[in-house]
């Protein structure tokens, strides 16, 4: 709780003080008398100190009252349950994809170092790990959908047909749509995970419970096995601490392919000095901060008895 409040303070602090208001924004796009948007600044409140701003702002936060999205002119809850969803489905299914492949490839490199191909792999991973995420995602749009023409480029579905397609295609289409953008996170991510636990499986093989292992007539492949059980619990934890950074990832890439998420609408919240919608998001992301610490917690004391206390 104390990491969301700091956070979300922190945020509405810098907003704040930074030039211009959600007014501000306002008369940019429409020629707007001053007089008017000292009008509509003195009835929103923007004209009072920023103490007196933010005591206002973290009453209704407290109630679960995150204020009206001045840049689409509604409920910010109602942005938030019509954006989050679709962000959270991304962030996960890259999460998973990205444990997964990042354990298993990370586990054979460890186990393999030094040899041609783990330092191949090694190679490639650097390159894509260099490459920001947007621009990682406009090459795989530009191979997919513009050279190869098997991806749709943007949105969630097809609107000119969803509607129109029986529920089997409805579902095939919305994974097409999804597969860049999963893709352009699950990358990043797996070559994360695998650099980590390659690490974390080297040192596991150095381990003395290892050399009993192999003293006492154990295959290698099952010594393995034992090493790798050993590591993959400080990946646990990475992935717990990974899941809100998807989100920082995720805002580029809901750009660059049209995902209906929260990432393209805190971009445009920022764009648009959007008070409230960016303080809100600034919440839901050290909330899941804080969340995905306390589950990766929770996993490793499930996954190594040890680590549970007695009462």
């Amino acid at each position: 709780m104390l990491v969301v409040v700091i956070a979300s303070s922190t945020a509405f602090a810098f907003l704040h003080l930074a030039p211009g208001d959600p007014i501000s924004a306002l008369g940019e796009s429409a020629s707007v008398p001053p007089a008017l948007r000292a009008q509509w600044r003195a009835e929103q409140g923007f004209d009072q100190p920023i103490g007196v701003q933010y005591v206002r702002w973290l009453g209704h936060v407290a109630q679960g009252d995150f204020g009206q999205s001045s840049s689409q002119q509604r409920p910010v809850a109602d942005v938030l349950r019509e954006r989050l969803p679709n962000t959270l489905l991304l962030m996960g299914l890259a999460l998973a994809a990205s444990l997964v492949f990042g354990s298993a490839l990370g586990a054979w490199q460890g186990a393999r170092a030094g040899t041609r191909a783990d330092r191949a792999i090694s190679s490639v991973a650097l390159v894509i790990y260099a490459v920001p995420e947007f621009g990682l995602a406009l090459l795989l749009l530009f191979l997919f959908d513009y050279r190869l023409h098997w991806l749709p480029a943007s949105g969630m579905v097809d609107a000119a047909m969803y509607d129109s397609l029986p529920s089997g295609l409805q579902l095939i289409d919305r994974l097409r749509h999804l597969a860049l953008p999963w893709a352009s996170l699950t990358l990043v991510g797996t070559v994360i995970f695998a650099r980590y636990q390659r690490a974390t499986m080297r040192e596991s093989l150095y381990e003395s419970f290892v050399r009993t292992a192999r003293a006492k007539g154990l295959r290698e492949r099952a010594v393995r096995r034992h090493a790798w059980r050993h590591a993959r619990l400080p990946l646990v934890t990475m992935a717990g601490l990974f899941f809100p950074a998807l989100l920082t990832g995720a805002v580029f890439v809901e750009r660059v392919y049209g995902w209906p998420g929260m990432g393209s609408a805190l971009l445009d919240a920022v764009n648009k000095r959007d008070y409230a919608l960016v303080s809100a998001c600034v919440i839901v992301g050290s909330a899941m901060t804080a969340l995905g610490s306390l589950l990766a917690d929770a996993v490793r004391s499930v996954m190594d008895p040890r680590l549970r206390t007695t009462a």
